[in-house]
């Protein structure tokens, strides 16, 4: 019985060791198919991660923001955190790879052990901030830095002005805070920077005021000469006595005004220049190109030791179950034929890195480092994407490109709804999606795409002088066009109404158009007759006034309605106006017999004088004294201000002593002549 005993516990044990061995067996045998990666499950998290960099310098700055924050830019924020009076530790990082700022820098605080103020940064300013175990307003001064700075104003300024207020201490910086947010509440600070469209508007408006102003400056002197001589007569009538400087010489006058208007072109350039003085949209120091190429040289090097690469500054989006499945599938298909490696970098994708977003001039240039051909897979996990790139491989580039479904390169609602946008799940799907890619004769070598810009080029703002400076110019013309004819207009509105205070005749304007109109000739026809009866009708005692009423009024059969009435020819109604007029200023006692034989509307006559009449012919002529004085500066400047009268057919203007063989012919000899021929031509003796 006991033998029997013994023999069954010999048994047992024989059993349990044949079991053991098995176990170990197996157990070797797939650690041998699956052999242990690096970024298993002893990869560090991201907060172990960005707790040993802290633990190294007190600051970190990302490599992957070159275009916002260069990492040369530590030692400055090092400096500006020594400010504080607390122990400060700063992260700079993208804000794609932060989902909870908060519980981030607990966890980091955790894994570091250590107490002091912990500051996150991103591309814009300070977005968390966290004190453990010391006493610093960090609440108070991050609302400061928020409301006190513009939008533009970059993390570094956003972080002095951070680091400041906490300086200032509880009480002072909750003042501060407060103060800031009410004054955020009436006006928002102005933007430190322009922008691209900005500067569209200031060349817009350069280029309207470079050719507005000038063009201005020489339309307003051609109308001013223009109204000068029609409406010379609107001025007060010149006294003989008085003795004036002659004009100056056309030439001189036309250099001046050219003088003037080069000058205020070259006033607006000089000016726009030195307002519009900005040249870059931002104030971010430029990037070496080490800064720039700095993390596609981490991933390279990350990829060389393993195809799956896991951007430590992000959060894990693969478990280890996922990653090993990733593995794998990775070397199931390297093994395969016209397959090769596959290489996945799981890095977020910004604007402010070396690409400028661009996962395919990424994913080039971290082939470029790695150097070797493969399937260069960029998976965003701040946002899901995926995107796949073949460089050197044997597989069809039309399929890869055009062909890979949008729920592997987008995900769908469920990877919107997850966390982790089920990377692992879609990347698996992609790694069938290769499997299953038609393979070539030869390998296919990846597109070249464009290089990203510059950080220079991509913060430089167009010169002022391009873009929509052009488009100003075509505007400045005719905004300048359209504002002289309008102040033109103005100008010959208040002219026409003037009313010089020593006029005898105030009630009436007194004009001299060089080319009037029938309508205005029989308006100012009747209103000037009709003014003379009324005051004659006071002072009958002035045989000369009541001459050339006698005369006026035979000229329009004694009935002064008639002369507004249209079919009167122009040539009489000026000849009624001349007399009207003589007949009114002779009832002021002033007996001028002259009459101004440029244009008789002028007025009286001061001196006769040779003027010329044509560009060939001389005569002579009583003339007005701004005739006068423009005979004697501008001979050649009588002939345009001569009276030119519409031709009753419709045809072109005539000087006046062309226009009718009439009275008016008459002027030049005096008033008096002029009432012989009215009688001669009515037979009245």
């Amino acid at each position: 019985m006991h033998a029997g005993l013994i023999r069954t516990a010999h048994r047992g044990r024989s059993r349990a060791l044949l079991f053991l061995l098995t176990l170990c067996a197996l157990t070797a045998l797939f650690a041998t198919a699956t052999p242990a990666r690096a970024e298993t499950p002893g990869a560090p998290t991201q907060a172990a991660y960005l707790a040993d960099r802290l633990r190294e310098r007190p600051v970190y700055v990302t490599d992957q923001l070159p275009r916002a924050v260069p990492r040369s830019t530590a030692p400055e924020f090092a400096r500006l955190a020594r400010t504080t009076g607390v122990p400060t530790y700063v992260l700079v990082l993208p804000s794609e790879s932060v989902r909870d700022g908060e519980a981030l820098l607990g966890a980091v605080h955790d894994r570091l052990g250590r107490d002091g103020l912990f500051v996150l940064v991103d591309d814009h300013g300070v977005t968390d901030a966290t004190a453990f175990g010391v006493r610093a307003p960090a609440d108070d001064a991050w609302s400061t830095q928020l409301y006190e700075l513009p939008y533009d104003a970059g993390p570094l300024l956003s972080f002095e002005r951070f680091a400041e207020v906490v300086a200032q201490g509880p009480e002072k910086a909750a003042a501060r805070a407060a103060a800031a947010r009410t004054a955020y509440e009436d006006d928002e600070p102005e933007a430190m920077y322009i922008g691209p469209s900005d500067r569209r508007n200031q060349s817009f408006v350069t280029g309207i005021l470079l050719t507005g102003v000038p063009l201005l400056i020489l339309l307003l002197a051609a109308h001013g000469r223009h109204l000068r001589r029609r409406y010379a007569g609107a001025a007060r009538k010149p006294d003989p006595a008085a003795r004036r400087k002659p004009a100056a010489a056309p030439v001189v006058r036309v250099v001046a005004v050219v003088a003037s208007a080069a000058l205020a072109a070259a006033a607006v350039a000089l000016t726009a220049t030195a307002v519009f003085d900005q040249t870059a949209s931002s104030g971010t120091k430029p990037p070496t190109p080490a800064e720039m190429s700095a993390r596609a040289e981490r991933v390279a090097a990350g990829l060389r030791q393993d195809p799956v690469y896991t951007d430590p500054e992000s959060p894990r989006v693969l478990d280890a179950r996922r990653l090993d499945r990733l593995h794998q599938r990775i070397d199931d298909f390297r093994r395969s034929d016209g397959g090769g490696p596959v290489y996945v970098a799981l890095v977020p994708q910004t604007s402010e890195n070396e690409s400028a977003g661009d996962a395919e001039l990424f994913a080039a240039a971290v082939h470029a480092k790695v150097g070797e051909p493969g399937v260069y897979v960029v998976a965003d996990p701040a946002d899901g994407t995926i995107d796949a790139y073949n460089h050197g491989l044997r597989l069809d580039r039309d399929r890869l490109f055009f062909d890979l479904p949008d729920a592997i390169t987008l995900g769908d609602s469920r990877a919107d709804r997850s966390e982790d946008h089920l990377l692992g799940e879609r990347l698996d799907a992609l790694m069938t999606f290769l499997d299953r890619t038609p393979r070539t004769d030869r390998p296919v070598e990846g597109a070249t795409p464009a290089p990203a810009p510059s950080p220079a080029e991509d913060t430089a703002l167009p010169p002022l002088f391009a873009t929509d400076f052009w488009p100003g110019l075509v505007v400045g013309a005719f905004a300048a066009l359209l504002l002289s004819a309008v102040l033109a207009g103005v100008a010959a509105l208040v002219l026409r109404r003037r009313r010089p205070a020593t006029e005898p005749f105030a009630r009436l304007p007194f004009t001299a158009p060089t080319e009037p109109s029938a309508s205005w000739l029989r308006r100012t026809a009747y209103a000037e007759l009709s003014a003379l009866v009324r005051e004659f009708a006071e002072r009958e005692d002035q045989p000369r006034a009541w001459d050339r009423l006698d005369a006026a009024l035979l000229l329009v059969d004694n009935d002064p309605g008639r002369a507004r009435r249209p079919g009167t020819d122009p040539a009489t109604l000026v000849t009624v106006i001349v007399l009207a007029r003589a007949g009114r200023s002779a009832l002021t006692g002033r007996d001028d017999d002259l009459c101004c034989g440029v244009n008789p509307l002028h007025g009286p006559g001061v001196r006769l004088s040779h003027v010329r009449v044509s560009a060939t012919g001389r005569r002579l002529l009583p003339v007005c004294e701004l005739c006068r004085d423009t005979a004697i500066a501008d001979p050649l400047g009588i002939p345009p201000r001569l009276l030119r009268l519409p031709a009753p057919s419709g045809g072109d203007r005539v000087p006046y002593y062309d226009a009718t063989d009439g009275p008016l012919t008459a002027v030049p000899r005096g008033i008096a002549r002029v009432v012989e021929r009215v009688r001669e031509t009515a037979g009245v003796h």
